[in-house]
């Protein structure tokens, strides 16, 4: 299976996110609610995942070697 935007609708975007996620209903007071808005290009289709990914792990990088 394609998780790519050319191969996907919204709705299994969405689902996607959600299945890789796990629990989005808040049960960590709130704590999927940012990992939600990272992959929210994603579902709208503006970004691939693997560059919403490179994006957080290149922010990781250069905020931690300061």
């Amino acid at each position: 299976m394609s998780l790519l935007i050319k191969d996907t609708t919204k709705e299994e975007r969405e689902e996607i996110v959600a299945k890789s996620i796990g629990n989005i209903s808040g049960a960590c007071d709130g704590c999927s609610v940012g990992i939600i808005e990272m992959y929210q290009d994603y579902i709208d289709g503006k970004k691939e995942l693997r560059q919403i990914n490179m994006e957080f792990h290149a922010g990781y990088i250069s905020e931690g070697r300061r």
